[in-house]
């Protein structure tokens, strides 16, 4: 909320200005330039300094955002504090790219048994293994409405994927309804090797 209507009910009533912007803690050439319509100095020196800004955003390619720009402004010698900065930043409508944060889907369990590998780490591709030997995989996507998890069942031979099931949470039903889905998809013999997923505690 500005004081300028205030200071200038007092000017009209026959009141100083001067002691009035004293007891506000208002700048006079502040008021003065809002009342003839024209910038004042920090205006100018705002108008200045997003220009300044709007610069380095461009050299970054749009990527940096309040506190780089602030860095960078500050080696170019400009005289500014970061929250003036990011006041700019925002009324420019500028902003910067933000590295989305790694979301933790499995979590290992350090007393679940260890299993035999069966697959021996062999993930190649063999046309004559069909259906021999699955292996899962679990991945998340965000959406409107929070994250997706998606569970994957694939044929390690032809690198398709024969069985899938989503939910809203990374329990072991999850992983579980993915198999059943294989299995009414694809024809497999009692051999039928699945590798489970990598650190999932599954």
């Amino acid at each position: 909320m500005t004081v300028h209507p205030f200071i200038e009910a007092e000017k009209r009533a026959g009141h100083s200005v001067k002691r009035a912007c004293e007891l506000l803690k208002v700048s006079r050439t502040a008021f003065y330039a809002r009342r003839s319509g024209k910038p004042g100095p920090r205006a100018v020196q705002d108008a200045e300094l997003t220009w300044q800004i709007a610069a380095v955003h461009e050299r970054s390619r749009g990527t940096y955002g309040a506190p780089r720009v602030h860095a960078v402004l500050k080696q170019e010698g400009a005289d500014c504090g970061r929250r003036r900065v990011a006041r700019l930043i925002r009324a420019a409508g500028l902003e910067g790219r933000h590295r989305r944060r790694r979301h933790v889907t499995t979590i290992p369990d350090p007393r679940a048994a260890l299993r035999p590998d069966l697959v021996v780490r062999n993930f190649a591709p063999d046309a004559t293994g069909l259906d021999t030997r699955w292996c899962g995989d679990i991945t998340y996507i965000p959406t409107d409405e929070g994250w997706l998890y998606l569970a994957t069942v694939i044929d390690i031979a032809s690198r398709r994927v024969v069985g899938w099931a989503t939910a809203d949470h990374l329990r072991t039903d999850l992983v579980a309804d993915a198999l059943p889905s294989a299995c009414q998809q694809r024809r497999h013999g009692c051999g039928l090797i699945l590798e489970r997923p990598v650190n999932s505690g599954l």
